[in-house]
């Protein structure tokens, strides 16, 4: 059986109707909280267009409105002592680890990441232990497909490679690429900077794989972290 259809055979044994709920209202939550941090803290949606459009993706799934607001409330009355950090660690089967989290209490995030990544096999590392495995870039994610026509066009302005509907680009040229998209009117769901692991580990072994989806779940889950990133090929 390939690694691939591992990976989805074990999405779909986790696919139970009040899990999907779950993470679509995790992930809604992630993006709310990500817009208002990419707009300066902004938490007034009449001025932050793009929390005004994760507030409606969140209503789309039917997220209670007093879940945003409770969420929005939280961020604004602990943003002032929020301190960004970034961990590296190893998962299940010694696959590499970044995240990213953003607290009001350091140390508490830290002892419940160190917690959560020994409950499922991983641990946490030192300063440099795994980023060197790992390379910063630029990523947007588009609404839809591009055509060849757009896909050569786009390479002068940064476009270094494309997976389906993601694009990928150098830190440096990621805003002047969003703008050519914007010229274009190509439509796009989120732009971000993230980590893109240089040597992506295979994982044959379907517990380890298993337990890898468990930790990013749970990690996830943490109001404080930000992001996950693996060295994990898919």
């Amino acid at each position: 059986m390939s690694g691939h259809s591992k990976w989805a055979n074990i999405k779909n044994r986790k696919g139970a109707q009040d899990k999907k709920r779950s993470e679509t209202f995790t992930k809604v939550a992630k993006n709310i909280l990500t817009s208002i941090r990419e707009n300066g803290g902004n938490c007034n949606p009449e001025s932050n267009f793009k929390l005004k459009q994760e507030i409606d993706k969140a209503r789309a799934v039917n997220m209670p409105k007093e879940n945003i607001e409770r969420l929005i409330k939280r961020f604004e009355e602990k943003k002032a002592n929020l301190v960004s950090a970034t961990f590296e660690g190893y998962g299940p089967a010694g696959v590499p680890m970044i995240i990213e989290v953003e607290s009001d209490n350091k140390n508490r995030v830290v002892a419940e990441i160190r917690g959560t990544m020994k409950g499922f096999g991983g641990s946490l590392g030192e300063t440099n232990s795994v980023l060197f495995q790992f390379e910063r870039k630029g990523r947007i994610e588009l609404s839809r497909p591009l055509t060849e026509d757009e896909t050569l066009e786009l390479i002068d302005f940064g476009l270094e490679d494309i997976n389906d509907q993601l694009i990928w680009t150098k830190v440096e040229n990621l805003q002047k690429l969003v703008e050519e998209l914007d010229r274009r009117e190509i439509d796009y769901e989120e732009k971000s900077l993230v980590y893109k692991a240089v040597n992506p580990m295979k994982v044959e072994d379907e517990a380890s794989l298993e337990k890898m989806f468990d930790l990013i779940e749970a990690l996830e889950e943490n109001e404080d972290v930000i992001n996950v990133y693996v060295s994990l090929d898919e």
